[in-house]
């Protein structure tokens, strides 16, 4: 009989891996709470969680699809993290004008900034993708893009569907529009409310877009991969934005070959959701409707790794920071700061190296941290002032 909280172990052992898979998709919906639908993983979280791989928290929250916004305010420490109801409807009152008339303009834009060489498009082909369901629409979208790429012409895909394995658990994902060229390949469009000003946006916008983006190429080059011959997946995305202050379109090729490169990378690293379930004792629970101390001491069963950038990534970030302060973890303080104390983890430790209290001379982090508290008592002194303890 296998040790409490250790259950999928045994399944893996024992069971067949679809019995075991079974258990596992039980558990995450026990993880939600009795009659909690799953919430979707988008590309946008999917960045946000490659962008800190090492924390299992959101792994596990994302995986078991918990609403963390939700938890977030029942936990007391809800977080402005979002979009607003305003922008959500000026984002889509632009879409909708970028697509109008089948996409004419959407298709004109690409032809000009990615790919001039190619006919104009004229009568392009905008093939129907409803159907039953994430995993219907993900095998409509896969045979609308195999038929495109041998049609010819120009074909537009209006928010397609696509899968990704993450962490071991799929995650369906919705681009704005993936467009196939005259000769075959693909290319990934992003529309965007944030406007664009004499021709260049907000570079910390254009950088969160691109790097969702690169999860789109992602997806789509495992559909590319499973088609003989393999269209080509092109690593220039077409970001469209307002122009100016109007609400016409601009639109600029963003390069992703590095956000496609770093995300797959720490894609990779992601500690499987499974192998999360199998560390959870039995009865864990996130649901909203829990008290707020169960549910506290339910959070902290899963360890988080916090970073400053969480802040605008994740709606749990003001908890987690809070929880970090109270432990004195230096990674409140950032991860290059981090970085460069090696294995000195909290501040109290960091305090002692720097006071000769604790910490092995020998250890380069240490040694500057002394070196560090001479430099300020001297300087201290010079200035006839009394050194007062750091804190």
């Amino acid at each position: 009989m296998p040790p409490p909280g250790k259950r999928g172990t045994a399944l893996r052992i024992g069971a067949s891996p679809a019995r075991a898979k079974s258990r596992v998709w039980g558990r995450l919906a026990e993880l939600r709470g009795p009659g909690v639908p799953a919430r979707a993983l988008d590309a946008r979280a999917l960045a946000a969680l490659a962008a800190n791989p090492g924390c299992r928290r959101r792994a596990i929250l994302d995986g078991a699809g918990v609403d963390k916004a939700a938890l977030a305010g029942a936990l007391g420490a809800p977080s402005a993290f979002g979009q607003s109801q305003f922008a959500f409807m000026r984002g889509n009152a632009f879409e909708a004008r970028v697509k109008a008339d089948g996409g004419a303009e959407l298709l004109r834009l690409v032809h000009q900034k990615l790919d001039p060489a190619a006919e104009p498009p004229q009568e392009p082909h905008v093939p129907d993708l409803a159907a039953a369901g994430p995993e219907g629409r993900t095998a409509r979208t896969a045979l609308a893009l195999r038929e495109a790429a041998t049609a010819g012409g120009w074909t537009l895909l209006d928010h397609p569907m696509l899968a990704l394995e993450v962490a071991g658990s799929p995650a369906f994902l919705e681009p704005d529009a993936v467009v196939v060229h005259p000769d075959g390949s693909w290319t990934v469009v992003e529309i965007k409310s944030f406007p664009m000003l004499d021709g260049a946006a907000d570079p910390a916008k254009v950088g969160a877009a691109a790097r969702q983006a690169a999860v789109y190429v992602l997806a789509l080059e495992e559909v590319a991969g499973r088609l003989d011959p393999a269209p080509r997946v092109r690593h220039h995305v077409l970001l469209v934005c307002p122009k100016d202050f109007s609400n016409l379109p601009a639109a600029s090729a963003v390069d992703v070959r590095k956000q496609r490169a770093v995300t797959a990378r720490q894609l990779t690293r992601l500690t499987r959701i499974q192998d999360i379930v199998d560390t959870l004792p039995d009865g864990v629970c996130f649901s909203p409707e829990l008290p707020a101390e169960e549910l506290t001491a339910a959070v902290e069963t899963v360890p988080a790794t916090y970073a400053p950038e969480c802040l605008a990534a994740c709606e749990l970030a003001f908890h987690c920071r809070a929880r970090s302060r109270a432990d004195g973890a230096v990674t409140t303080l950032g991860r290059s700061v981090r970085a460069e104390l090696g294995g000195l983890t909290t501040v109290d430790d960091v305090l002692a190296a720097a006071h000769g209290e604790a910490g092995d001379p020998e250890d380069p982090a240490v040694a500057a941290l002394r070196r560090a508290a001479a430099l300020r008592a001297e300087a201290l002194a010079s200035a006839g002032q009394e050194a007062v303890p750091c804190h």
